[in-house]
């Protein structure tokens, strides 16, 4: 029996990969032709934007010149926009080069909109001279040993740096913070699941010359396909649907107030981002920015990124980086604010058992869910209508094969690219600038909100219930399944060692994520 399980975990493994590798074969491409102009045979490379010239072609150790060959698909220019999205120019001709503007056409240049880098006479063929002295020339020790050195990263972080620090000093910081990640995984254990994908994510994309995070490397498919699509996250949800019990929400209706009220940090930090924008230098956040950094305040990665997707995917990485970051330090982000709002009396207070709830309450629930959110909320049906698809998987008893997929080997190869795919937005040129950590700060100050919002609401409902409710789970709201439940356990366990809390923690901690969902259907239907 055992051995046909395994079996059959390999041949879903085996199919999900394969259907991720196709995914990974679609790219996105077309923005670069609006880079050139035709005439009279010949083609101008002319800027359609203010951008920054972050990087140039190099031949032969030297610099492009006039009267260099240039063959179709040759590298011309990487360039970077305000947003910090790298765009990648190749020539879609072959010739010679005429003309280069050589005040702009170099590394780490700003370049106004309508400015002419160089120009491409068209020619349909193209020679080159062979001799003994050229070679001797490309092969003389000297060459060998310079090239040898220019293509090390310590020489690029080197010479990057009298650049632009981010490109030096900013690498070598961002690859630390992303060793920092992986320690906190390995040796201190906080959601190790997370943070190894997404701190070897930051070690490879801040790696000098490597180019893993640029046009044509793994990581921009990884992003581009399962992140920016919104893919991963569905994919996510579905995953987290299969593997969540709504028993002990169903058994006490009324600890889903507390996801409710955890979703206040969601509000907050919409307010606090126009406040940024408001009073900060160089921080100018939209609505639609605001409300995709507010969704941070729910703990909820997938419902964070899907919903930067479609309202700000310039903000995309920077908000999946801030969400996933703070939901894998709940367990020290968390318990001071717990401590600090409760006492020692309150964080004692034991729950009576749950009541037991039937198979069937549990297979109506997820089709109620969904009809409401059909009914009520349409913007949210892609969120909940996953969640509540897996969960059906789950309590039916009839696709027992889908429902170990979903929660197995489906879950656990989207959360590795998912995690690269997240770290992959910490390299330094894209993370190191205001705006970044603005959503960095928001974020905490979020996530902080909803944490408190779950245990104050829970004190207010202590005034009037006979069986009272202890406030820890309360900070279990947040959405972060099942994290925000144990790390509820956990300081309870501290005041009592007798008081088990974590399945009374698990009501308002899946209501969490339906409720962020919500959350994220109501931001969507108002600024969408």
């Amino acid at each position: 029996m055992n051995r046909k399980r395994t079996n059959s975990n390999m041949r879903n493994i085996r199919t999900i990969l394969f259907i991720l590798l196709s995914l990974f074969s679609f790219t996105a491409a077309g923005y670069a032709q609006s880079f050139f102009q035709t005439e009279e045979g010949t083609v101008t490379l002319i800027v359609p934007e203010d951008l920054e010239l972050v990087k140039v072609p190099v031949r032969d150790s030297r610099s492009l010149k006039v009267g260099d060959d240039i063959r179709q698909g040759d590298f011309l220019g990487l360039f970077t926009d305000r947003h910090h999205n790298k765009i990648t120019v190749t020539a879609g001709v072959s010739g010679h080069v005429t003309y280069i503007n050589e005040s702009f056409y170099g590394k780490y240049t700003n370049v106004p909109a309508g400015a002419v880098l160089l120009k491409i006479e068209k020619q349909d063929l193209l020679s080159s001279v062979q001799g003994s002295d050229v070679t001797a020339e490309r092969l003389s020790l000297k060459t060998v040993f310079s090239n040898l050195i220019e293509s090390t990263g310590i020489y690029a972080l080197v010479v990057d740096s009298r650049l632009t620090w981010t490109e030096g000093f900013g690498r070598v910081l961002m690859m630390s913070v992303g060793a920092l990640l992986i320690y906190l995984a390995i040796a201190k254990g906080f959601e190790p699941l997370l943070l190894i994908p997404i701190g070897m994510g930051a070690v490879l994309s801040n790696i000098p010359l490597a180019f893993i995070n640029d046009e044509g490397g793994i990581l921009y498919y990884v992003f581009n396909v399962g992140i920016q699509s919104g893919v991963f996250p569905l994919l996510i949800f579905m995953g987290v649907g299969a593997m969540t019990d709504f028993g002990p929400m169903i058994a006490n209706p009324k600890t889903s107030l507390l996801g409710g009220a955890a979703q206040l940090g969601i509000f907050g930090t919409l307010i606090g981002a126009l406040l940024l924008t408001q009073y900060v230098p160089g921080i100018n956040f939209s609505m639609k920015d605001a409300a995709s950094i507010g969704i941070i305040g729910g703990a909820d990665g997938p419902t964070s990124i899907f919903v930067a997707s479609r309202l700000s995917p310039a903000l995309l990485g920077s908000i999946a980086v801030a969400a996933y970051s703070y939901m894998a330090l709940v367990p020290i982000i968390q318990p001071p604010i717990m401590k600090l709002l409760t006492t020692e009396e309150e964080r004692r207070i034991k729950m009576t058992q749950l009541r037991y709830v039937s198979k069937r309450e549990k297979i109506i629930f997820p089709l109620v869910v969904i009809v409401l959110c059909a009914l009520l909320l349409p913007s949210a049906a892609p969120l909940i209508g996953f969640l509540m698809f897996g969960n059906l998987m789950r309590e039916c008893g009839v696709v027992e094969r889908l429902s170990d997929t979903a929660q197995n080997s489906l879950i656990n190869i989207v959360t590795i690219f998912l995690g690269l795919g997240v770290g992959s937005k910490l390299s330094a040129e894209k993370f190191l600038n205001i705006e970044t950590l603005g959503i960095i700060v928001l974020g905490l100050i979020a996530f902080s909100l909803g944490t408190a919002g779950g245990v104050l609401m829970a004190k207010f409902m202590n005034l009037f219930l006979k069986q009272k409710i202890n406030p820890l789970i309360g900070s279990a709201g947040v959405s972060a399944v099942p994290m925000a439940a144990r790390v509820s356990n956990k300081v309870g366990l501290e005041s009592d060692p007798h008081n088990f809390l974590l399945m009374h923690a698990m009501g308002p901690n899946v209501s969490g994520v339906i409720g962020s969902a919500v959350a994220a259907g109501v931001l969507l239907a108002v600024f969408m």
